[in-house]
């Protein structure tokens, strides 16, 4: 496994905001769950610039044209343009702390259960299985890839796990007191929660060898 340390690119605050729980990325704003809304904000401003009013506990995706969101025991699918809940499925074991759309699925985080589930998106009905040996509080596909955000006391990771046996390719140390409660990639960047510290930081990826 390689390790490395993760490389903070930018840090955000938000006026009135004390608490980012899960994140997701529409290609030109970062959404994430503070409890009672879901904000969008400019990450190249790092200004928020609408938010919507919904049950926002812990993991958000996006399909390309409607958010999914945690709320306690339900995943709720929202028109981002209304922020109308047109649908609602039951969340993996009546829960989970991330969440991220990839390959036409839902897969969900399981923060104390150690797994990520790949999930029917209209049903909920569970399609796989992949096991951590750490806590999982964050999940997001980039490039093909599965990586899954890890906080465990003072320490949190940001890992690249193989989709097969859950086996740890590659490892980003987050420095102390930065947890990541949610996790997204969007372009060259990891976005990541930070819990009650209400902030979002933005971590550099691991740069990629062209493929022929």
């Amino acid at each position: 496994m390689k390790k490395s340390a993760a490389e903070i690119a930018e840090e955000y605050a938000f006026p009135g905001i004390d608490a980012v729980h899960g994140v997701t990325y529409d290609g030109s704003q970062v959404w994430f769950a503070s409890g009672d809304k879901i904000h969008a904000m400019d990450p190249k401003s790092g200004k928020t610039v609408r938010a919507i009013d919904t049950a926002a506990h812990a993991g958000t995706a996006f399909d390309g044209r409607h958010l999914f969101q945690i709320a306690e025991a339900q995943i709720h699918k929202i028109d981002p343009k209304t922020g109308k809940v047109l649908s609602r499925i039951p969340a993996p074991n009546g829960g989970g702390a991330g969440l991220t759309w990839a390959e036409g699925t839902l897969w969900v985080g399981q923060h104390r259960a150690r797994k990520i589930h790949q999930i029917d998106p209209d049903t909920g009905e569970i399609l796989r299985t992949i096991e951590s040996n750490r806590f999982v509080t964050g999940v997001t596909w980039t490039d093909g890839e599965l990586w899954h955000a890890t906080w465990e006391g003072d320490e949190s990771e940001i890992r690249h796990v193989d989709t097969e046996t859950g086996e740890v390719l590659e490892c980003l140390e987050m420095p102390p007191g930065a947890g990541i409660s949610g996790l997204e990639a969007g372009g060259d960047r990891f976005y990541c929660g930070g819990g009650f510290s209400g902030k979002l930081r933005a971590v550099k990826k691991p740069k990629r060898r062209a493929r022929n």
